[in-house]
């Protein structure tokens, strides 16, 4: 495989040879400087030369070492290698690309003093008074010592390495005047030398965001020094590091080796964050997120991608290879309702590291000064969750809400299911400057207004903690409606077999009594109440409030025609049929062929109806039991047993026995 020439004068060069070197792509890098050598470890890939080469030079190592393509990764500012190496490659017939920094706008630019060169500078400082800092390098600061006074005056900061210090000693700078450091400097580091030498100018170049230059530019601000801004000698067109390496990607087939992080990033407050999760945004070449997210997390100049979508995000990471470490940001922690399960799934088969973070419920149960290790965790974030039914049954319960009304709403429903005594904590904006927790019961918060960002814990000191079913006739509100009476009621729906996340239908409903104890144990899932009569209805919408069943819903109609839009059920009960007993089973085996059934049949025609069904209809694990309750009635001191009418439960499982 022929070699790609790199002329690395910047950090983008640099970064470049690191990249092929991982990939085990050949390639020859020249940079300028010994020093610059030393940054990159030669091994059987990569060859380092720091010869300073003109045109010829070039143009003979190009056809000696067998290059096909060459990238010019110089230094804006070093125009006329940049001339040389594109007229070596043309005579040599070698590919050119040129890699060129992006400019920078700070928004600053009106309050510097703008010069095209270096002697403009000096021209413009000479007629100045105050101490300068001069971070142009080393190469033209024989330029500054045209400057009166300029041993007092100029303070230079170059390169760390003896040829350039003492090539600065013998222009004159010496001792403090000269400052001998290797970048990248940080804000706070540029802020602390501009006040230590009292500099009330900095000269800089706009040498791009691998350069420094907003780092610069911010530090004078902090300092109160004037900038002196060496624009840009020429106008260039090129493409950026991530594009060059696209290109390369594909001219060369390289198959990268991607390293994934999904991090947990908490509430959203980067001061929040572990160690590890920063250290791995840090790392990264690219960071993915939503858009509230990365405006914490985005460090300066690192590309990000905006989404949360699954798929979307794949797609973007798939199409851009040139991206080695990315870093997929998710709130909270990856283990309590997080994306993050979506995404092991769709990159299963790369490399990936996952970093947790601090999750909703634990940061508001530490503000709250209460334990969570007996919170009931439910997350109604674009989704159902019956949170009615947990409020209802425990005595801590941690809801995540997808916006602020859904408090607001929550807030109504505990005041119509008369539940008033639920207190809530609920917390706004979490971790952020703007972070609020506002506790309360249900009548005083339904009329205020939530952030979009809450999340609620409430309190409910007297749960109901009854599990078994059967309860007392009287417990129900029934005028004249039929009710399925209490033991009947027992059988029955132990004859359903009922599972915590189940979806019942109740056929001909009546008050609402098996609706409403099946809703009790179908915690998780769903019970549709179908009832024909006025009044009936009427009558179960109240049992459904004094009960606060929030996983019921009535339908007013009659079967099957009211069956036909309801989700396929798991587990069918029939009370009443209005004469239309096959029509309603065939619909439940077709909606679901493995369907649970229940009949109760109380008139000898319902149960010669319902033996017919199972004799002809898909059904297995048939069950016939007569029910003959006798209850006891005081009369006078005597108690007497008062015969109900008998009961015959008929129950099957759909499929072919």
């Amino acid at each position: 495989m022929s070699k790609i020439l790199i002329f690395a004068g910047t950090t983008e060069g640099r970064l470049l040879a690191e990249f092929l070197k991982r990939q085990k792509v050949p390639a020859y890098v020249c940079v300028a400087t010994e020093y610059g050598g030393q940054l990159l470890e030669e091994n059987s890939y990569l060859q380092v030369s720091h010869s300073r080469l003109d045109e010829t030079q070039m143009r003979q190592l190009i056809l000696e070492e067998g290059i096909h393509l060459t990238v010019d990764a110089t230094h804006p500012y070093a125009v006329e290698v940049s001339a040389n190496i594109r007229k070596a490659c043309e005579e040599a017939g070698c590919e050119y690309i040129r890699l060129l920094r992006s400019s920078v706008q700070t928004g600053e630019e009106e309050e510097m003093v703008c010069v095209e060169s270096v002697e403009a500078a000096v021209e413009f400082l000479k007629e100045t008074e105050g101490n300068i800092l001069v971070t142009t390098g080393s190469k033209e600061l024989h330029k500054y010592t045209a400057i009166p006074a300029f041993e007092e005056r100029v303070f230079a900061r170059v390169l760390s390495t003896p040829e350039v210090a003492r090539h600065c000693a013998d222009l004159g700078f010496t001792g403090k005047h000269l400052i001998c450091m290797q970048g990248p400097f940080s804000e706070e580091l540029n802020t602390a030398l501009l006040k230590q030498f009292g500099a009330r100018w900095m000269v800089t170049k706009e040498a791009g965001k691998n350069g420094g230059y907003e780092e610069k530019i911010r530090a004078a601000r902090n300092a109160g020094a004037k900038v002196v801004l060496i624009g840009r000698p020429v106008k260039e067109s090129g493409l950026s590091l991530e594009e060059v390496i696209r290109t390369l990607i594909q001219k060369e087939e390289i198959q990268v080796q991607r390293k994934l992080a999904i991090v947990g990033i908490g509430m959203g407050n980067r001061d929040n964050m572990t160690v590890e999760a920063q250290k791995a945004c840090m790392e990264a070449d690219l960071l993915i997120g939503a858009g509230r997210m990365l405006e914490q997390i985005a460090e300066s100049g690192k590309p990000v991608f905006v989404s949360y979508k699954p798929q979307e995000i794949y797609e973007y990471v798939m199409n851009h290879p040139e991206y080695e470490k990315i870093a997929l940001l998710q709130s909270g922690d990856l283990g309590f309702y997080s994306g993050a399960k979506k995404l092991m799934e769709i990159f299963a088969g790369e490399e990936m590291e996952v970093y947790p973070g601090i999750s909703s419920v634990v940061y508001l149960c530490d503000r709250l000064h209460m334990s969570w290790e007996d919170v009931v965790l439910v997350s109604q974030h674009g989704r159902y969750a019956n949170l009615i039914g947990k409020i209802r049954k425990n005595k801590k319960v941690f809801a995540l809400l997808g916006k602020g009304s859904m408090v607001n709403e929550l807030c109504q429903k505990l005041t119509e299911y008369q539940m008033d005594q639920v207190v809530l904590h609920v917390g706004q904006d979490l971790s952020y400057p703007t972070e609020q927790i506002r506790t309360g019961f249900a009548s005083e918060l339904r009329t205020q207004s939530f952030a979009d960002l809450c999340v609620v814990l409430l309190e409910n000191q007297n749960p109901d903690t009854v599990v078994t079913h059967g309860m007392e006739d009287e417990a129900f509100l029934r005028a004249k409606v039929p009710m399925t009476k209490s033991e009947v009621r027992s059988i029955s729906l132990s004859k359903l077999r009922l599972a915590k996340d189940s979806v019942v239908y109740d056929v001909g409903a009546g008050t609402g009594s098996i609706s409403i104890e099946a809703a009790l144990q179908a915690e998780d899932g769903y019970v549709y109440a179908i009832e024909k009569k006025e009044e009936a209805v009427t009558l179960m919408r109240e049992n459904q409030k004094k009960f606060a069943v929030d996983n019921l819903e009535i339908v007013e109609g009659l079967a099957p025609e009211a069956l036909e839009s309801l989700p396929a059920p798991t587990h069918v009960f029939v009370g009443g049929s209005s004469g239309n007993m096959k029509t309603i089973l065939e619909l439940v085996l077709k909606k679901n062929p493995s369907v649970r059934i229940v009949i109760n049949c109380i008139a000898l025609e319902t149960v010669a109806e319902s033996l017919d069904c199972v004799k002809t209809l898909p059904v297995k694990e048939v069950d016939i039991a007569a029910v003959s309750i006798g209850k006891s009635k005081e009369i006078g001191k005597y108690h007497m047993m008062m015969g109900q009418n008998p009961v015959y439960v008929i129950s099957c499982t759909g499929g072919e026995a």
